[in-house]
């Protein structure tokens, strides 16, 4: 049999590829600020890759281990083979340079795809976010034979700083595993912080070496609520789990080698039942209770002008910044219902003595003594926006005035519930806002209620605010509540795909995105997730 050509033999091989590579808008979630494409060439990847850093040895090391176990390519180190020598097999070269001067933005990257791959950053964050680029775009050119890239250079950055997924674990314990598959789609996605839900009133779920009751009392509840709020239904099982120390430093470890900040959630003054369960001399009523079987806003709250429970809190704020290395701990400071500090004499002189106006008045002063407790540690106070003093929550019936003093300048506040113009409000005041709006951000209502079109549709940045506030609004937050989520499945038919949506939320600009582009590039990534047993909801 007469063999072809070396040359014709590469140009069928060209043409095959060319036909089914594909570009970065074409696949790529969320899709990048610019790409620049071109038919000359496409790269081949066929049994060996080499890899070179220029200050970015954490991210190669990372995309060396990625290429081996998951696209099954061999990493080494290659000597130049000649290309027209078709009886041998050839490497690609990636290369990745962090170039600390460079005028890319800090997670920004640019990808250039020719005979061989280049990442350019100005810091390693922004490396890894190439690589995940490069990572989707095999994806989507996976042959029998390897993988065929089109040539292109993608140049991109993300258009907000803060974008996070929260995962609730105070109703539900969901455990280690499930939190590392989480944060591996965090990070294929671009999302960069985890926000971690960790106490509440229906359990306490981290180990605080001072207090070992929060987790050997505060961890435990004999029944859990369910159906609906009020459903006066329970499963009949008890429930429990925490995470030990060590644990979470694992944790920890996996979100840092994917450039994930951990935020921990820390509830105060409210939703404190779970740690009054636990040390009941916590609350204002000093009375034992068990930790609620029903999920909801509940009266057991600290007393925070108790010297001993001050203590406390701070004693537990310390631990779990130094645990976590913090630089943003959350609060929490939402649906704190004041009935048992207006039932209670020494909070009531405490208002008087103050002159305050409310007893919101009060949990401010908290508030504004924790934030600079924090900032002494070298870390920033997050809290809902309830922490701003503004009653939400009309229907608790709860004596409410205006307050007459101001939560401290330098909290981030996570805006979920009221009226827009108040978020707009706190913009201009110069707090560093999340924008989390409940009705376009919260994973635990149903898909009709926000389906994935209108979850794509979410702009951080609220209309009518002028351009020179906009900076204050730092991102965004998608949030996955947990009181009728109870096991893994849930979790995921709420999750995915809006994740994606999300991401792109995020990261494209308002004038790349496209909802009908979007569903496109979505396709794919969604049979993915199902071949990694991933439970996505699929009416959208």
């Amino acid at each position: 049999m007469k063999k072809l050509p070396i040359c014709i033999l590469g140009l069928l091989m060209f043409v095959v590829f060319s036909l089914s590579a594909q570009n970065a808008q074409d696949v790529v979630i969320p899709i990048p600020n610019s790409v620049v494409t071109s038919s000359d060439s496409v790269v081949l990847f066929n049994k060996f890759v080499s890899i070179s850093e220029d200050g970015a040895p954490d991210v190669a090391k990372y995309l060396k281990q990625e290429l081996e176990v998951s696209y099954l390519l061999e990493v080494r180190k290659l000597s130049k083979i000649k290309r027209h020598n078709m009886a041998e097999f050839w490497g690609t070269e990636i290369s990745i340079v962090v170039d600390d001067d460079s005028s890319i933005a800090s997670e920004g990257y640019v990808l250039g795809i020719d005979d061989d791959i280049k990442i350019i950053a100005s810091t390693q964050t922004g490396a890894f976010y190439g690589v995940q680029t490069l990572f989707q775009l095999m994806k989507a050119g996976e042959r029998n034979n390897g993988f065929v890239l089109s040539s292109q250079k993608i140049e991109d950055a993300p258009r907000f700083s803060w974008r996070s997924y929260m995962l609730d674990e105070s109703r539900y314990f969901l455990g280690e595993e499930q939190v590392y598959r989480l944060l591996d789609a965090m990070a294929a996605l671009k999302l960069n912080v985890f926000h971690w839900h960790l106490t509440d009133d229906a359990g306490w779920r981290l180990e605080i070496k001072k207090y070992p009751k929060l987790t050997e009392v505060g961890s435990k509840r004999i029944d859990t609520e369910i159906g609906t709020w009020g459903s006066n239904k329970t499963s009949g099982v008890p429930h429990e789990g925490f995470y030990t120390q060590k644990q979470v430093k694992k944790i920890l470890k996996y979100a840092k080698d994917r450039h994930i900040k951990v935020v921990p959630e820390i509830e105060m003054p409210g939703h404190a039942s779970a740690a009054i369960a636990s040390y009941p001399w916590l609350g204002t009523k000093n009375v034992e209770i068990d930790v609620p079987v029903k999920f909801g806003k509940h009266y057991h709250i600290y007393d925070v002008i108790d010297p001993r429970v001050q203590e406390f809190m701070k004693d537990v704020v310390s631990e779990v910044i130094e645990l976590f290395d913090a630089d943003v701990i959350h609060i929490g400071g939402d649906e704190v219902r004041f009935n048992h500090w207006e039932e209670d004499d020494d909070m009531v002189a405490h208002k008087k003595k103050m002159n305050y106006s409310s007893f919101m008045d009060i949990q401010i002063e908290f508030t504004n003594d924790m934030s600079r407790y924090i900032e002494e540690q070298g870390c920033s106070m997050m809290g809902w926006n309830e922490i701003l003093g503004k009653n939400l929550h009309t229907d608790d019936n709860i004596k409410f005035a205006e307050t007459s003093t101001k939560v401290a300048p330098n909290v981030i506040v996570q805006f979920w519930k009221g009226d827009l113009k108040d978020l707009s409000a706190a913009a201009k005041q110069g707090y560093r806002l999340v924008n989390s709006y409940h009705r376009s951000t919260y994973l635990d209502y149903s898909h009709s209620v926000i389906p994935l079109e209108k979850a794509y549709a979410f702009d951080p940045i609220p209309a009518g605010l002028d351009k020179e506030y906009h900076s204050n609004i730092i991102g965004f937050g998608s949030q996955m509540w947990r009181e009728w989520a109870p096991t893994v499945k849930h979790v995921q038919a709420q999750t995915f795909p809006r994740i994606a949506a999300y991401s792109e939320v995020g990261w494209s600009s308002l004038e790349n995105k496209n909802y009908d582009s979007f569903l496109l590039r979505l396709a794919p990534i969604i049979k993915r997730w199902r071949e990694y047993g991933i439970n996505v909801y699929h009416k959208y």
